[in-house]
């Protein structure tokens, strides 16, 4: 007899599948994780390709999806900054394995394909994961929490 433990369904990736799976989604979100925040003219030139539009477009959708918080600051010029929630940090980081498999697929000829190598946030910082799983457990309230390698 099977426990209901025991099983995963695919209903939790109802819709926010749909936010992560375009294009530019995930490279926004290691981009902002590799620095802790970003303002929106770092992000331009961290994802170079990308029109401001898609952009902005895709900066909202990660914040109602609950992956990104957008910090405006009272100043003049007005600044706004966006970071990683924990669960954007907890995305970023389940990501990790996913891309080690695929490097490791046989019909995977190279490890990065002209297309993404002229962008910089295509790259995982290890050095921000491993600040960011530090700042976790300092502030962890008894959850569970997956590890995965670096």
């Amino acid at each position: 007899m099977q426990n209901k433990n025991d099983v995963v369904c695919f209903c939790p990736l109802e819709g926010i599948i749909d936010v992560i799976s375009k294009k530019w989604a995930l490279l926004i979100i290691n981009a902002i994780g590799n620095y802790g925040s970003l303002r929106f003219n770092k992000l331009m030139k961290e994802l170079q390709g990308i029109s401001p539009k898609t952009l902005a477009d895709t900066l909202k959708q990660l914040q109602e999806e609950e992956l990104l918080k957008r910090e405006s600051f009272a100043e003049i010029p007005p600044r706004v900054e966006y970071s990683l929630t924990k669960d954007g940090e907890g995305l970023r980081e389940a990501v990790i394995p996913i891309l080690k498999w695929a490097a490791t697929r046989q019909c995977s000829k190279k490890k990065c394909s002209a297309t993404y190598n002229k962008i910089p946030a295509h790259r995982i910082k290890t050095e921000s994961l491993r600040k960011m799983r530090m700042r976790r457990q300092g502030s962890d309230s008894g959850l569970t929490r997956l590890s995965h390698p670096a």
